[in-house]
């Protein structure tokens, strides 16, 4: 029985169910819950830049070749969009069948936290969103994990590597004991995951509570429906068409999807699932260059969230969207989406520009969503992340860099593969 209780994701499953105690029994406990869980996120977080930079560099420098990684990112950027622009329909099909805002008062708006998201929302130039990518002082990029320009840079230095031949291989070398260093120091601070989860959910349930979900819960139902029907259809379709279970895929990352609920962030599991993925037979290059770039390209729940949301709100103050007007919110969102990082209240503040830029829907619509867009959180950061997480899988396997005895031992058979001490 003790054997079971040293299971890290029986130890955060643990985590998540005190947490929600201790909210509802303890709500005073929310502003302490709150610096446990942005603490560890930060311990994860300090960490992600280099893991994302060392990871790239080894894969495209130490083994692969430049035509392959242009595939690699070109095949990434298209299945992207397809995958993204197929949750953001399913997100306005939902919302036009269930009217979920239908019989929601919108009188007496607590707007005064809308003011500062829409400060935020006009803060974000999509129009420059590209030229974003191009980073004008890494130094400083790496300072604010801005993962876009981590890999961009991250990509021209490894193709600048490659050209020194054999020359280089002595810094290869180095740079792979350093990212050996940094995947250690994700092995601590995983260990203190049950905690970081604890926090995050102590923090919302104390914050929040959950009288929220009673006013919006058909909100919640249908955006969970919409994400779980995501999820487990289309991603499965998806799966099954590259042969492989997504079941025996979500089993080997439980510990994750646990991480990524309690923290309400897919950041919070991404240098963990990177290391899995290649654990897994992954292609070490796939997962360097699909991994970082999905967290900006393919937020598939945030996608969804959005979609759902601008009908929710339509909804409610009465706005009959034609569908030449759902077909221009779809193309806005396809690009203010790509803009949300996979981080806690992006996607607020994305909703809020998109509003914005359709000038459809009053801004003011989104106070109603303040209170209960942390349960949503959770969600969006859990779909976004098996999103990536496939994806991986697929783009590995479209590319013949998938080992698939070693995937079979680790995934399916679930039997830990030797370490190799160099």
């Amino acid at each position: 029985m003790m054997k079971f209780f040293k299971v890290l994701y029986v130890q955060v499953l643990i985590g998540i169910v005190a947490g929600v105690l201790a909210g509802l029994l303890f709500p005073s406990f929310a502003p302490a819950a709150k610096l446990i869980s942005e603490t560890f996120i930060n311990m994860i977080r300090m960490v992600i830049a280099p893991i994302i930079f060392f990871t790239i560099v080894l894969g495209i420098a130490g083994a692969g070749d430049l035509k392959k990684a242009g595939r690699i990112g070109g095949k990434a950027i298209i299945y992207f969009e397809i995958v993204t622009t197929l949750a953001l329909v399913i997100g306005l099909i939902v919302a036009n069948f269930f009217k979920p805002g239908q019989g929601i008062a919108h009188s007496n708006l607590a707007t005064d936290k809308v003011v500062e998201y829409s400060s935020q929302a006009k803060a974000l130039n999509w129009g420059e969103f590209f030229s974003h990518i191009v980073p004008p002082n890494i130094i400083d990029s790496f300072a604010k994990g801005d993962i876009l320009q981590i890999l961009f840079f991250s990509i021209l230095f490894a193709i600048g590597l490659k050209w020194m031949g054999g020359r280089g291989s002595s810094l290869l070398l180095n740079f792979e004991k350093i990212n050996q260093v940094l995947f250690n120091i994700m092995r601590i601070v995983m260990r203190l995951s049950p905690i970081g989860a604890f926090g995050g959910m102590a923090y919302t349930i104390g914050k929040f509570g959950f009288v929220t979900l009673a006013l919006l819960g058909k909100l919640m139902l249908c955006f969970y429906l919409t994400g779980a029907i995501f999820v487990f259809v289309i991603l499965n379709l998806i799966a099954k068409f590259y042969k492989f279970s997504l079941w025996k895929l979500l089993g080997y990352i439980k510990e994750e999807l646990l991480i990524v609920l309690g923290s309400s962030s897919s950041e919070a599991a991404l240098p963990s699932v990177m290391k899995k993925l290649e654990d897994a037979g992954c292609d070490k290059e796939v997962v360097g260059l699909v991994i970082p770039t999905g967290y900006s390209f393919n937020l598939d729940g945030t996608t969804i969230y959005l979609s759902m949301s601008i009908i929710f709100l339509a909804q409610v103050f009465k706005i009959d969207l034609t569908f030449s007007q759902q077909l221009t919110i779809i193309g806005i969102l396809l690009i203010t989406s790509k803009g949300a990082a996979g981080v806690t209240g992006s996607g607020f503040i994305v909703l809020a520009s998109t509003l914005t830029a359709s000038k459809i829907i009053p801004l003011e619509g989104l106070a109603l969503l303040i209170g209960v867009d942390r349960f949503m959180s959770e969600g969006r950061a859990i779909v976004n992340f098996i999103g990536n997480t496939v994806a991986t899988v697929i783009i590995a396997k479209s590319e013949n860099a998938l080992n698939e005895a070693v995937y079979k031992t680790v995934v399916i058979d679930k039997k830990l593969m030797p370490v190799i001490v160099s």
